[in-house]
């Protein structure tokens, strides 16, 4: 991300010039409109650093891009003094970024445009071929097919995938819930694919856990955190990922956080890295169902039987039995993390979400007891608050390039 903007511009002149010294404004200008931290001009120029002028001259060129709007009709937000202030909304019929997700139970394409919102959505389908390149065609297909039916003009694609991704190569190391090769060079055929349907701008592939926590921060449940710990599990696993003042930690090649190989129950279940007894075998929705003593069925995913087993039959014994052994466990792991990172905010997503909903007072409870800064006070346990977080977080990489110089990246899209 673009850091603020340059000093304070005086003077006026004309319209042009304005624009011309507002140019490095363009990038974090559109940032702050795109993360609903400047959502009128007043605020825009307060944040910028700029005078009313350049910021108006700044606004009217990212409308004129096509990425966001000025409404300038009476009654709109007030500024800070005098008149009201326009109003700064992205552009409805904007560009899009292509959004791919890869999980164990299938896939899906969506179209997200600035602010983080999913403009078309289809699933694609509910498996998963053993060849990466196989299934990155196919969902691919699906998001060209979404852009054919909307006509939208698009700025790059992104992936999610559950696995490490190192960099700088894009290889997805240990995608243990797919039948993928270790090391398969997922962003290199994920950009294949796209240039061969003819969808214009880069592509990008990152875990799927990361882009969940960015997404969160720019427009969930994260936003305004500066030290944001993410903990989630979705179809299979356990992942977590963490922001350090405002960016994702990725760490030295790409590794970092994962979490779902701490130890959380020394005698339980083996593990795939080899280790026993792991937060990814002992706190993700298949651990639940059989804790629960259920058969999980070919029928829905298993994070769909997990969260509507919590949400429809917590009154069971053996079901509530299963969720606060869970509860148990995942705390024990956020513990140890808490005693490490001392993160300002957590936020927990997929089954973890549900747990949190089910007890919550049971779970900070089991972080307060084991964790030094809980016990001092307590760190913030929330939910997260989007929809389908790993896509909008794949949108993100596709829409960095353009947050980062805007003129720039469109004449390449």
């Amino acid at each position: 991300m673009n850091g603020k903007a340059g000093p304070r511009v005086a003077g006026e002149g004309n319209t042009r010039t304005r624009l011309d010294r507002g140019r490095g404004a363009l990038g974090p200008a559109l940032e702050l409109v795109h993360t609903g931290r400047a959502p009128t001009r007043a605020v825009l120029t307060a944040e910028l650093g700029v005078t009313r002028a350049t910021a108006g001259a700044v606004a009217a060129e990212l409308e004129a891009l096509g990425l966001i709007r000025v409404d300038a009709r009476p009654g709109a937000a007030a500024g800070s003094q005098g008149r009201p202030s326009h109003r700064l909304e992205v552009a409805e019929g904007g560009p899009v970024a292509l959004a791919a997700q890869v999980h164990a139970d299938g896939f899906r394409a969506a179209l997200v445009g600035l602010g983080g919102r999913i403009v078309a959505t289809a699933p694609g389908c509910e498996t998963v071929d053993a060849d990466p390149a196989k299934v990155l065609g196919s969902v691919v297909e699906v998001g060209a097919e979404l852009l054919r039916a909307t006509g939208r003009r698009c700025v790059g694609a992104g992936l999610a995938v559950p696995s490490a991704v190192a960099e700088p190569d894009g290889l997805a190391l240990n995608p243990l819930h797919l039948a993928w090769p270790a090391g398969a060079p997922v962003r290199q055929i994920f950009a294949e694919r796209v240039r061969a349907a003819g969808i214009q701008g880069p592509a990008f592939a990152a875990n799927d856990v990361n882009l969940a926590a960015l997404a969160e921060h720019r427009h969930g449940a994260g936003r305004g955190s500066r030290d944001l710990l993410c903990v989630a599990t979705g179809h299979r696993g356990v992942g977590g990922a963490l922001v350090l003042d405002g960016r994702l930690h990725t760490g030295s090649s790409g590794l970092a956080l994962e979490v779902g190989h701490l130890t959380v129950n020394p005698e339980g279940r083996p593990c795939h890295c080899s280790s026993r007894g792991c937060l990814d075998v002992e706190a993700d929705p298949l651990a639940f169902l059989t804790a629960a003593g259920r058969d999980p069925g070919p029928e829905v995913s298993l994070l769909e039987q997990s969260n509507d087993l919590i949400r429809n039959h917590y009154a069971d014994p053996t079901v509530r039995t299963a969720t606060e052994a869970l509860i148990d466990r995942l705390g024990l792991g956020l513990a140890g993390l808490v005693n490490i990172l001392n993160p300002d905010r957590i936020i927990l997503g997929g089954l973890h979400r549900t747990l949190l909903d089910a007890d919550p007072e049971r779970l900070r409870a089991v972080v307060a007891d084991r964790s030094l800064w809980g016990q001092s006070g307590g760190v913030p346990i929330l939910a997260c608050t989007l929809d389908h977080n790993s896509l909008v977080g794949a949108a993100e990489l596709a829409w960095q390039p353009v947050l980062d110089d805007p003129p720039g990246a469109l004449a390449h899209a």
